[in-house]
C-alpha cells in the first residue's frame, strides 16, 4: 500500500487517544503504548502510532483532531506520563508539522504546548487494554472520558468519522 503512512500522537491517556484515531476513516491501524523521542529513548510516555492512508485522510486533519481531543494548550502535573507531542517517522514531515502547528496557533489565544519530536522508541501496552473503548463503551471511564471526544469528532469532523462509530 503505497499511500500508507504513520505518525505518533501523545497527549492524554492512550485508551482515549487510541479510540479517537480508531474512529476515523482512512486509519488502518492504531498501536497503543508508550513512545519516547529519538535521543531520549528512556523517556517513554503514553501515546499511539497511527497508520493511515494519506489519500483518505490528510496529516493536517489528523493533527487538528489530535490538538482538539487533548489538552494541547495546558501543562499539568501529569505531563511526564501524558506528553503532548506529535512524533514523526520521516524527516520531511518535521517541517510540514511545524507549518501545520503554526497555522493552528494563529487561531488560538493560548500557546500550543504540543512538541514535534522525532520518533525514537515504542513499547506496546498490554493487550488487555487494546481497543479499550470499542470493546465496551458503557464502562464508566469510557462514558466519562472517551465518549465526549468521540462526540466532538462526530460534531466537528463528521466527514472523517467511520461508520462503525455513528
Amino acid at each position: 500500500m503505497r499511500n500508507m503512512r504513520k505518525i505518533g500522537f501523545g497527549g492524554g491517556c492512550h485508551w482515549c487517544t487510541e479510540a479517537v484515531f480508531m474512529a476515523l476513516k482512512g486509519v488502518a491501524k492504531v498501536e497503543q503504548g508508550f513512545i519516547a523521542p529519538q535521543g531520549n529513548i528512556d523517556n517513554l510516555s503514553e501515546a499511539v502510532i497511527v497508520h493511515y492512508n494519506a489519500e483518505l485522510i490528510e496529516l493536517k486533519d489528523l493533527v487538528a483532531i489530535h490538538l482538539d481531543t487533548h489538552q494541547s494548550t495546558q501543562n499539568h502535573s501529569m505531563r511526564h506520563k501524558y506528553r503532548s507531542a506529535v512524533y514523526y517517522f520521516m524527516k520531511e514531515d518535521k517541517e510540514f508539522l511545524k507549518l501545520i502547528m503554526n497555522e493552528f496557533q494563529q487561531e488560538l489565544s493560548t500557546a500550543i504546548i504540543t512538541s514535534i519530536l522525532p520518533f525514537g522508541q515504542f513499547k506496546l501496552s498490554e493487550e488487555k487494554f487494546h481497543n479499550y473503548y470499542f470493546i465496551d463503551i458503557e464502562k464508566p471511564f469510557c462514558k466519562t472520558h472517551i465518549s465526549p471526544k468521540i462526540q466532538l469528532l462526530k460534531e466537528k469532523y463528521t466527514k472523517h468519522v467511520s461508520t462503525k462509530v455513528t
